[in-house]
């Protein structure tokens, strides 16, 4: 058994549910990455990814600038606890179609895990490619 903590991003960045969406996609541009967790103090309430930006927002023809990311965050995110098994945490992700899982100690946010973490640890490739597949999956038929 080998616990998240092992695998887990421990160094995240986080941004605060009354900030304008167009600073979560600017801390996105910068670490390079598709999603950041929301937090009020330490507490993860949400996750916002790129793709929420153009959907709840962009494409409704709302202004990034002057729209919260409120508005366009998933709220009460997936969670696990950093000694979650990482074979635990793949099926998890696969299981509700997800690509980050914030890591959370006591209503604290303490890491975050990507399919590309689970990917890298060698001895859990199938499993991530196994949860990526999963994921990949449409929610409905695509036309």
């Amino acid at each position: 058994m080998r616990p998240l903590r092992e695998i887990m991003t421990q160094d995240i960045t986080s941004i605060s549910s009354d900030k304008s969406v167009i600073e979560a996609a600017k801390i996105m541009k910068q670490l390079d990455v598709g999603a950041v967790p929301v937090v009020q103090g330490d507490k993860c309430i949400g996750m916002i990814t790129d793709r929420d930006i153009v959907l709840r927002v962009v494409a409704q023809g709302q202004d990034p600038q002057n729209t919260q990311v409120n508005a366009a965050m998933t709220s009460d995110p997936i969670t696990a606890s950093p000694d979650m098994d990482v074979h635990a945490a793949a099926d998890l992700m696969a299981e509700r179609q997800i690509r980050r899982l914030p890591v959370v100690e006591k209503e604290r946010l303490v890491g975050i895990v990507a399919l590309g973490d689970l990917a890298v640890t060698n001895i859990f490739q199938n499993e991530a490619g196994d949860a990526l597949s999963e994921i990949s999956e449409p929610a409905r038929p695509l036309m």
